[in-house]
Order: C-alpha cells, then sequence, then structure tokens
C-alpha cells in the first residue's frame, strides 16, 4: 500500500476515487425561475432527527451563488436506469433539463422523476472547507422506490450492484 501525502492531490483524488458512492442529481430553482442541476457524489447522511443530510460543491463551481442563496433544494438519487441522466446533469453547455420529467419540490426545487429516491430539503447551513462548500439541508419532504436498484460511482465508472 503507498502512503498518499498530502501534497499529492492526484493520488489523493485516485485514493477517494476507490470509495463506491451512489449518485445523486442536486436541483435548485433560481429566483427567477430557472431550473439549475449537477450531479454529484458527495451526499451524506447527518442526522435523524432532525432529519439532516449534506453534500458538497466545488467553491469555483458556477452554480455555487444560485445554491447558496436558494431557500430549498432536492437531493435526487439515482437509480441504476439512469446512467445517462448522471453524464446529461455532468455535462457543461447544455439545457440540462430538456425531456427530463420532473416535478416542483418543497420550495419550488425540481424533484426528477423516477429517481430512486428524493429529499427536499431547506438550505439550512453551509461551511467553506478547502476548495468546497459543504451543504446542509433540513429534510422537509422524503420519498423513496424501495424496489429501485443503486446507480453506484467507484474508480470513474458506474456501476450497478451486484450481490455477494
Amino acid at each position: 500500500m503507498s502512503p498518499v501525502l498530502h501534497t499529492d492531490p492526484l493520488q489523493f483524488r485516485a485514493a477517494l476515487g476507490l470509495f463506491a458512492t451512489g449518485v445523486t442529481i442536486v436541483t435548485v430553482r433560481t429566483p427567477e425561475g430557472r431550473l439549475v442541476g449537477l450531479t454529484a457524489n458527495s451526499f451524506n447522511s447527518v442526522s435523524l432527527s432532525p432529519p439532516l443530510v449534506l453534500w458538497s460543491l466545488a467553491r469555483h463551481a458556477g452554480s455555487l451563488p444560485v445554491f447558496s442563496a436558494g431557500s430549498h433544494y432536492a437531493i435526487n438519487i439515482l437509480a441504476a436506469e439512469q446512467k445517462d441522466l448522471a453524464e446529461r446533469f455532468s455535462t457543461r453547455d447544455i439545457d440540462r433539463f430538456a425531456g427530463v420529467a420532473w416535478r416542483d419540490g418543497a420550495g419550488g426545487a425540481p424533484v426528477l422523476e423516477g429517481v430512486a429516491a428524493s429529499f427536499e430539503c431547506a438550505n439550512r447551513s453551509r461551511y467553506e472547507e478547502g476548495d468546497h462548500v459543504i451543504f446542509v439541508g433540513e429534510v422537509e419532504v422524503c420519498t423513496s422506490r424501495p424496489d429501485a436498484k443503486p446507480l453506484i460511482f467507484h474508480g470513474g465508472r458506474y456501476f450497478t450492484e451486484l450481490p455477494l
């Protein structure tokens, strides 16, 4: 096992990529009504009481001001069959919502149809740490599809669950 030096960001990033995660799309609506969404795998639970979740966004992300100022956002956990959606919402300079089915969630945040689960969150707090901002959301509405298979991201590739 090779050591990871704090000064070697490429090796650090590669090591982080070995942690398998689920895939989410975080969505928000601007005060002018424009829909914004992005693919993120930095999602985690924080607390059951009150119900809190977190996700993080790079400080240099163009959408940071929108997510910081918005009162609500939705975290959509993707199902295995939604790989194309994950790729779409990580593509630059396209209308990410074109042809995508969604509904209005809490505070107007778009909730994507067909996802494995969704968390409609009040934008409770933000913490600047390193090159990212950590968003903590208070879940106001949670929905899930218990029969959904997860979309998994590991080592720079998408996977679906494989039974052991």
